[in-house]
């Protein structure tokens, strides 16, 4: 049985253009983002609201080619196409967009992008290690919040930075135990739905009234799954999925390793855990906090990028996972690079078996890849002892 207070986040998306729209008339602007570089917290606390603009879904990306390469990440095309034939109702209702200089791909983009509508781009450094790349990220945050002030006419001082930063670490804090305890085979939620709650996130006007929702969800679910008896012999197979962004539209690996009889109980990608495992220092200065916090994402734009492994690291310990699963996109060159490095680790230091997958938006290659996740299901599934799902 579901719990009933799923329900809420099934339709988040399609309720948010309601809220956004009154939000607008009211007099309010809202900030269009494309990655989880773009600060939460400093873009609320100058009385804008963020939403994402990542495109998911394969139709947009005819139109992106007739601009665009074809030999660009589906990410990429989709995002662009998605604005430049005008169906993305959230772009739509965007007042202006965050770019970020992740990758060459993205960033040579939304030069196109900003002829379609005015266009902010940060700008990143390639490490997370030396003095000079936190200084140089330090500048470009100040530099975002002016931008932000000039914009909303509201200036995110100290004490909005950090009631911003409580909100967010809790809509953190209860994101992560939503997550866990939904990877309990006793919660009823499969791998899908738990990509779904994570989605919602970023398409929410009243952070704290979501927050609040989270709450919701995890007390019902911890309820459940106490009440709930333990499973005798074999459950499904518990998979790591690592990699490049996924959600509705884009899922198909997901759908596939469900439906070969396994589970993904963690997703470490840009959707998943990555951008709600490292909370905000919620004491000392809020704008240095933010900074910190935000330069040590773990993402393959920087090099090096250990942070990332550190993170599947934990995450394959706490979920007590089988299998770590890295899904790339085509032409995604910084994860296909990397995912050598990782495969190597995810082997030696962890012990567990690995599967690399490079695919697009399509259906065409979808037996290929069902042919390839049903042998590594086979050799990563074994029976184990039923247990806590995290420390």
């Amino acid at each position: 049985m579901i719990p009933e207070s799923y329900k809420y986040f099934e339709s988040v998306s399609e309720r948010s253009i309601a809220d956004m729209e009154s939000w607008q008339d009211a007099g309010n602007l809202i900030a269009g983002i494309y990655c989880i570089y773009a600060p939460g917290e400093l873009i609320r606390a100058a009385g804008i609201v963020p939403v994402g603009l990542c495109g998911k879904k394969e139709a947009p990306i005819a139109h992106a080619e007739k601009v665009l390469p074809s030999t660009l990440c589906p990410l990429i095309k989709s995002s662009y196409g998605y604005a430049a034939s005008d169906t993305c109702p959230f772009f739509d209702v965007s007042d202006f967009v965050v770019g970020e200089t992740t990758c060459d791909g993205k960033k040579k983009m939304y030069e196109f992008l900003g002829r379609l509508k005015p266009l902010y781009l940060m700008h990143l450094p390639y490490d997370q290690e030396t003095e000079g790349a936190r200084a140089f990220w330090e500048s470009e945050l100040k530099r975002f919040s002016d931008f932000l002030h000039k914009q909303s006419g509201v200036a995110p001082t100290a004490q909005r930075l950090a009631n911003q930063i409580r909100i967010h670490n809790l809509m953190r804090r209860e994101m992560k135990e939503v997550v866990t305890l939904a990877a309990d085979p006793r919660s009823h939620l499969n791998s899908l739905q738990i990509m779904t709650i994570l989605e919602t996130k970023s398409f929410v006007v009243d952070l704290e009234g979501y927050a609040g929702k989270l709450t919701e969800l995890r007390i019902e679910l911890e309820e459940m799954v106490n009440r709930t008896p333990v499973p005798q012999g074999p459950i499904p197979c518990r998979v790591l999925l690592t990699g490049c962004p996924v959600g509705k539209g884009c899922d198909k690996v997901v759908q596939l390793i469900e439906e070969a009889g396994a589970a993904v109980v963690c997703m470490e990608n840009c959707t998943g855990m990555k951008s709600i495992l490292t909370p905000v220092e919620e004491n000392g200065d809020p704008f240095r906090s933010i900074v910190d916090r935000y330069l040590n994402i773990p993402c393959s734009c920087m090099t090096p990028n250990s942070k990332r492994m550190d993170s599947i690291r934990s995450l394959a310990r706490d979920f007590r996972v089988q299998g770590v699963i890295d899904m790339t996109w085509q032409f995604c060159h910084t994860y296909n690079i990397e995912s050598e490095i990782i495969e190597q680790e995810v082997q030696e230091t962890l012990e567990l078996p690995f599967l690399h997958l490079e695919t697009d938006y399509s259906s065409s290659d979808t037996e290929q890849l069902r042919t390839r996740i049903e042998a590594f299901l086979e050799i990563a599934s074994k029976e184990y002892a039923y247990g806590p799902t995290m420390n």
